[in-house]
């Protein structure tokens, strides 16, 4: 045979199995109807391992593996369907419901909102983009920062999350993890770092550059070009510009932002020195209670996944069974385990839809942990 009947003989055995997967679709709606609830959110991995292995009995060994790919394909989408067809409960799509009862509000204008560090911080900055009018009160750390929202001090935290030059800020996703807070609101924020000093210092005159080590790092390449420069590592890069300001040396300079200069009256020795131009950071206001407000379009999870093969993969084909298309899937180690890991998803989808809602209660009920971090909006 030449290519074009070869072709032809598969496009022919593809409609076949597009048939006969149709036929088997159908029954699968017969049992829900049948069976009802229970049968949709049975596993059925130990069913879905005896097909396989009646299916694969006769195969030859190098096509075994291909067909396993198939038929979990099969499996994974049968089950999709099944859960769409009935309406699941858990605890955590319980809590949604009752959220969306209440109806989404525009977001608040005015608010309490905890920042780390002090006045001037990019913190300061995102919170100003997020909130029109705000009382912000300053915190250390982090960690008080989540203390003060579950506290009720304040209705809301501004906290980074991620940066594109250097990645996610680790500490957050595990405060996340700690603490009983939601997700309400995120914004992309342009960062660009100025080398700030006291007046009457030059470049040439620096000895020590104080910041947060996160804008050290994404300030690596301008640092390495500096000599004889020691580098200190501050809480935050607004009380690194009050520090420097408050020593009144003209040896030392920090990293900060532009409002800094003007807070604290430094003059602006060299500005952009950010390695990446398209330098953004990302930052999440938190609450103590689920609130979702209107046009909330994106969606964060966080589960615990055995250390077991495919346990990932399953996941993720649960996602794309539904169309749904994931912006972030990040993964930290779980203290006290055997290779165990908490896995963080970001994805595009509206919290009201049944087949989302579905979706969370299965992860809530069949996974080890499931926490459901927030449906908002993100803004530029």
């Amino acid at each position: 045979m030449d290519a074009n009947e070869i072709k032809t003989k598969i496009d022919a055995i593809d409609d076949e199995i597009a048939a006969l997967y149709l036929k088997r679709m159908s029954l699968e709606s017969d049992i829900v109807k049948d069976a009802g609830r229970d049968v949709a959110t049975t596993d059925g991995s130990l069913v879905d391992r005896a097909t396989l292995n009646r299916v694969t009995a006769e195969m030859p060994d190098e096509i075994k593996l291909y067909a396993k790919q198939v038929f979990d394909s099969i499996f994974n989408t049968a089950k999709a369907y099944r859960s769409r067809c009935v309406h699941l409960e858990s605890k955590v799509k319980n809590e949604i419901d009752e959220a969306l009862a209440k109806g989404c509000p525009p977001f608040p204008v005015s608010a309490s909102v905890a920042c780390q560090g002090v006045a001037g911080s990019y913190a300061q900055i995102a919170t100003d983009k997020m909130f029109g009018l705000s009382d912000i009160l300053y915190f250390k750390d982090w960690n008080a920062v989540f203390n003060a929202v579950e506290s009720g001090l304040c209705e809301y935290g501004v906290l980074p999350i991620e940066n594109s030059s250097v990645g996610s800020v680790n500490s957050v996703y595990d405060l996340m993890r700690k603490h009983n807070c939601y997700i309400v609101r995120s914004v992309r924020l342009r960062v660009q770092h100025y080398l700030l000093a006291n007046a009457g210092t030059e470049l040439k005159d620096i000895k020590e550059i104080y910041s947060h080590r996160q804008a050290l790092e994404q300030c690596a390449e301008f640092i390495r070009g500096l000599k004889d420069v020691k580098v200190h590592v501050t809480e935050n890069t607004a009380g690194a510009a009050r520090g420097v300001a408050e020593s009144g040396r003209k040896d030392v300079a920090c990293i900060s932002s532009r409002d800094c200069a003007g807070i604290y009256g430094l003059k602006v020795i060299m500005p952009n020195i950010q390695d990446n131009e398209n330098n953004y950071t990302r930052f999440i206001a938190i609450s103590k209670e689920l609130q979702i407000f209107e046009d909330s379009d994106k969606i964060s999870i966080m589960v615990n996944l055995p250390h077991e093969a495919g346990s990932l993969n399953k996941l993720l084909n649960r996602f794309s069974t539904l169309g749904l298309n994931l912006t972030k899937l990040e993964s930290r180690p779980i203290g006290n385990t055997d290779f165990e890991f908490a896995f963080y998803f970001d994805f595009e989808a509206k919290i009201a839809g049944d087949e989302v809602r579905n979706l969370i209660a299965e992860l809530d009920n069949e996974c080890d942990r499931f926490v459901f971090l927030g449906s908002y909006r993100e803004i530029m």
